[in-house]
């Protein structure tokens, strides 16, 4: 299984890609509480904070020189990048859309399935298969991640099977199953964009790969904005500083460390740091003033599971 680094990221060499995914984990963790505080409409967020994240991408790209590494890539590897962006972007759109037709567990629960997709892919495409032990560390994560999900059902865990069948509104329609069917894309696209990841990173450097992809996912949101009749401009100046967070942290810090640690480790693992988030936005949410919500025991015990089956699925 190939796990060493690509030349080009040969100063990183000598960082740790676990104490990078803990970074990236923190990143992504503030997207939840950001995204809360936000009035606009979650495509609108969405391209906000990948046309603010692309400034830094480019600035980075023309300081190292990392644009000359384009070079080296194949015009079907180009593709692949670019349509790595563009599943970023469904990802983005499809998972958000599916909460409002769906349960938020049937939602969770389905989105959740990408480390699973992402391990049964791995071995087929990257010939990266898992090992005993770190299928046994998905599963837990997976359902450390389920309980997290399930958890924030109105009436805790007692109001799963109310949740499931997607309530009385959902009954008699295609509206659930519509919602259901967005979750799944937003599975799909993520283990897609993960998997493209891992294999284009073991040739290239990660800025050199994410102004592509970055700069494919900024476009598609574009299209999405537009086709959905949102107004990019003009923004508050409280709206403009809050899609300034969510481009430095969760989408530098967040998702360029997870793109870093991608030419280091497989991409199941690297995967396995977003079932993470909604623990670190758990934390963040309650010392924040604007939120200020306490999680309750299982959120608690779901993100014990989450951390064990992440380290289980992260160690040598």
């Amino acid at each position: 299984m190939p796990t060493s680094s690509p030349p080009h990221d040969s100063p990183g060499t000598r960082t740790s890609p676990v104490l990078v995914l803990a970074a990236s984990l923190i990143g992504i963790s503030f997207a939840a509480p950001l995204i809360r505080l936000s009035a606009s409409p979650a495509i609108v967020i969405a391209t906000w904070r990948l046309g603010l994240s692309l400034l830094i991408v480019f600035a980075a790209l023309l300081f190292t020189g990392s644009w000359r590494e384009w070079r080296v890539l194949s015009r079907r590897e180009i593709l692949l990048a670019g349509g790595a962006g563009m599943l970023l972007a469904l990802h983005f759109w499809s998972w958000n859309s599916s909460l409002r037709y769906t349960s938020v567990a049937a939602s969770v629960a389905l989105v959740n399935l990408q480390p699973v997709l992402i391990a049964g892919i791995s071995a087929l495409w990257l010939h990266e298969p898992p090992s005993a032990r770190q299928w046994v560390g998905v599963v837990i994560a997976v359902l450390g991640a389920l309980v997290v999900g399930f958890a924030d059902i109105p009436g805790g865990l007692s109001g799963l099977g109310a949740a499931l069948s997607g309530g009385s509104s959902a009954e008699g329609s295609g509206r659930a199953l519509f919602g259901d069917l967005l979750a799944l894309i937003g599975a799909v696209t993520a283990a897609l964009y993960y998997l493209i990841g891992r294999r284009l990173r073991q040739r290239v450097g990660v800025w050199a790969y994410v102004s592509i992809a970055y700069g494919a996912a900024f476009a598609t949101c574009i299209g999405l904005t537009l086709a959905s009749g949102d107004v990019l401009l003009p923004q508050p100046p409280r709206e403009l500083a809050i899609f300034a967070g969510l481009a430095i942290g969760p989408m530098l810090l967040g998702h360029t460390g997870m793109n870093w640690a991608l030419g280091h480790l497989p991409a199941f693992v690297v995967n396995l740091t977003t079932l993470g988030e909604p623990i670190g936005a758990t934390i963040l949410a309650a010392l924040l003033p604007g939120i200020a919500e306490v999680p309750g025991v299982w959120t608690v015990v779901g993100g014990v599971l989450v951390l064990g089956g992440v380290l289980l699925a992260a160690r040598r």
